[in-house]
């Protein structure tokens, strides 16, 4: 029976920005960086929210998962992506390598049953940070795994649930030539101890040991996660007892800008890699 007491063990660090500097030289990339101690943080993400509905797919029928991803890469062009470094952090007792490659996680594979939710359409643009240059990484997978509306996760036996044999709220994509991987999925519900979260996992080479490897979580604006949590299905979970800033895990460099759309929401994620270290498949600065 899997156990979540490791889910709010801190693993990850931020780079500090001497090591950023290290890492890339002196060649004016631009990137978001952790600050030590005393340091200000001039670009803090910002979240825009707004009311939309909680349904699932029958509350928007106009649009299909493909129409939400094109609407969301249109939302989130205004710049280009940067190269960002973020901190790796716990992957939680959740994780279940299925292997689904699918870019809409909605639904649980066996019965076709998609689970209700508002609709969240989620971009990564991942991108390689090596000898002083920043450029997009095709042909990485991007996992991702979360909780349903009710703090429920697919495939695992926890003293609160068992849904063994499911496999909802799962999947990865390849990253394309730009270095991008989409997904349609519900905004997460929340569970005990927890502040609302995605986990993510970016693999060169899912079949080998030898792979590298980054893990890290995704965390969402607290008055946006209010507005869409006063809603059905989530309103019948009551209101949540972890907020993020009583998170053990939480960190703002994680925090997803999220947009309102006609059919729901839509975030962008940028995130910079040095794939360096093989020999631990961990990036030096990162753990």
């Amino acid at each position: 029976m899997m156990q979540a007491d490791n889910d709010d063990v801190q693993i990850g660090r931020i780079l500090s920005r001497r090591e950023v500097l290290r890492l890339l030289g002196a060649t004016g990339i631009v990137l978001l960086v952790g600050c030590g101690p005393g340091e200000s943080d001039s670009a803090q993400p910002t979240s825009t929210s707004g009311q939309a509905p909680a349904g699932g797919a029958t509350a928007t029928p106009a649009l299909s998962p493909e129409a939400v991803v094109t609407e969301e890469a249109a939302a989130n062009a205004t710049t280009a992506p940067a190269c960002v470094v973020r901190p790796e952090l716990t992957e939680g007792p959740y994780f279940v390598d299925v292997a689904l490659d699918r870019s809409d996680i909605r639904s649980d594979p066996a019965t076709g049953v998609v689970k209700e939710g508002a609709l969240l359409a989620l971009t990564f643009n991942v991108s390689q940070v090596s000898n002083g240059n920043c450029s997009p990484l095709p042909g990485v997978v991007v996992d991702i795994w979360h909780c349903d509306a009710l703090g429920v996760y697919s495939a695992v036996s926890d003293p609160g649930f068992d849904t063994s044999g499911q496999q909802f709220l799962r999947g990865y994509q390849v990253t394309d030539a730009n270095g991008a991987a989409r997904f349609t999925t519900i905004y997460p519900g929340w569970y005990s101890g927890r502040t609302v979260h995605i986990h993510f996992k970016i693999r060169t080479d899912p079949d080998s040991d030898e792979g590298y490897e980054f893990t890290s979580q995704l965390f969402f604006d607290e008055t946006l996660s209010d507005e869409v949590h006063s809603q059905e299905p989530y309103a019948s979970k009551g209101p949540r007892d972890t907020l993020n800033n009583t998170d053990n895990i939480y960190n703002d460099l994680l925090l997803l800008t999220v947009n309102q759309t006609a059919g729901g929401y839509a975030a962008t994620f940028d995130i910079g890699l040095d794939l360096a270290d093989s020999s631990t498949g961990q990036p030096d600065g990162f753990r």
